[in-house]
């Protein structure tokens, strides 16, 4: 993972600055978010965001970048983005639970309901939700659609 902030870290170091972070603000509410975009060249360039942030305080994120074979299919792009979003959750969600951190975590999906995207928004509402995190979706995903979409391109 990489941040503006630390520089590269390791997904081990990303947890510790996140429960840092999160202790470092007691009493303070926050709001974790994992998205993903991804921009077609002539291998796909997905990016997958995790971002940490204090309502009214500021906040912290951390990204990487993956490439794979090209995605052309749009409801593909959006499932494989989505799948990689849950994976990060699941994961980080456990990790904070083991150090005694119970958290809610929201999965930022870059579709919207104008746009190509918009009929699979009850189908991945429905599969993010029934794994148990929140699912926002344009303009409300700025996690995939402001913070990853920036690192895509």
């Amino acid at each position: 993972m990489k941040s503006i902030t630390y520089g590269e870290v390791s997904y081990g170091r990303m947890c510790s600055l996140i429960r840092n972070y999160i202790e470092e603000g007691r009493g303070n509410p926050v709001r974790i978010t994992v998205g993903t975009d991804s921009q077609n060249f002539d291998i796909t360039k997905v990016v997958l965001v995790v971002a940490v942030w204090r309502i009214g305080r500021g906040g912290i994120f951390f990204y990487e970048i993956r490439r794979t074979k090209k995605i052309s299919s749009i409801e593909q792009k959006i499932l494989f983005e989505t799948g990689i979003s849950l994976e990060m959750a699941r994961k980080l969600s456990d990790d904070l639970a083991d150090a005694g951190m119970n958290c809610d975590i929201d999965i930022h999906v870059d579709a919207g309901y104008e746009g190509p995207s918009s009929k699979m928004i009850p189908e991945i509402v429905g599969w993010v939700k029934s794994c148990g995190f929140d699912c926002k979706i344009k303009p409300d995903s700025y996690a995939a659609s402001s913070i990853a979409d920036k690192y895509s391109k």
